[in-house]
């Protein structure tokens, strides 16, 4: 292993060790841990007032709700999460201790995206892992591809970790947070109005959904995992208004887009790359 790889796997097993530190990681625990109780007793319910084909169906739906609420904490953590872990040392000049030894700035840049990734993957795939035993526990439902769907989650949270780095080398950490997460809503906002266009007709609204998928692949990728988690006829219960439902998927992503995402991060990344090797630390 070359010494550049080598400083990309310790900073990233540093910057594991730091995040794990963080107060954030309370809260991720604390609101995990109130979402995974309260959807609990929803779904209790669910199993408790509808037949067990309807609590099947509806379940499905609720899943997709409250794994939304998931991927939104999880958004929200490991957007404040990168703020403060790059950019925060770059202007104490902690980084620069670091910097001025014979260690590239790619490399230190790319083991705190690789130590932030698999933070913010392995939070995302465990706690979704947790929703699903709680509904299994509940109502009896297993989504029908739980791997994917968990997946293209942790593909989600990397794309927007991926962004927030990049904004963490020319902003304030808190101001990279806020865009961040900003983005993020925003995305999944015109994912919603294109879906709309698509269940009318319109094919001017449903390329806002397209193109914002394109820009920033966060709702694209979440689009897919809400298919994996859904049950088959709860699309056939909605008919042809399934598209314009903000929590169900018609498709799962095709091969290709799965290429742009990945491409899309690479990109990024090599844009922090460059801003963060010209940055005046």
């Amino acid at each position: 292993m070359s010494h550049q790889l080598r400083v990309v796997v310790v900073v990233a097993l540093l910057t594991l060790r730091e995040a794990s530190r963080r107060r954030v990681v309370l809260a991720l625990a604390a609101l995990t841990a109130l979402l995974l109780a309260l959807s609990g007793w929803g779904f209790w319910r669910l199993a408790q007032e509808l037949t067990s084909g309807e609590a099947l169906v509806a379940s499905s739906q609720v899943l997709n709700l409250v794994m939304f609420g998931l991927s939104l904490i999880a958004a929200l953590g490991t957007a404040f999460l990168s703020g403060p872990t790059l950019a925060g040392e770059t202007e104490s000049g902690a980084a620069l201790s670091v910097l001025a030894r014979p260690v590239r700035r790619w490399a230190f840049l790319a083991g705190k995206w690789l130590g932030l990734v698999v933070f913010g993957g392995a939070y995302v795939v465990l706690a979704g892992l947790a929703l699903c035993l709680v509904v299994l526990a509940t109502v009896g439902y297993w989504p029908p591809d739980p791997v994917a769907g968990l997946a293209l989650l942790a593909g989600q949270t990397a794309v927007l970790l991926t962004l927030s780095v990049l904004l963490a080398t020319v902003v304030s950490p808190m101001a990279s947070g806020v865009v961040s997460v900003g983005l993020f809503g925003a995305a999944w906002i015109a994912g919603v109005v294109g879906g709309v266009g698509s269940a009318l007709g319109n094919e001017g609204v449903a390329r806002v959904g397209t193109v914002s998928r394109v820009v920033l692949p966060t709702d694209g990728l979440w689009r897919g995992a809400m298919h994996a988690f859904q049950d088959p006829s709860a699309l056939l219960a909605m008919g042809q208004g399934a598209e314009a439902f903000p929590f169900l998927s018609v498709s799962s992503p095709t091969p290709a887009y799965l290429v742009w995402a990945v491409l899309w991060t690479a990109m990024v990344f090599g844009l922090a790359a460059v801003v963060f090797a010209r940055k005046d630390l």
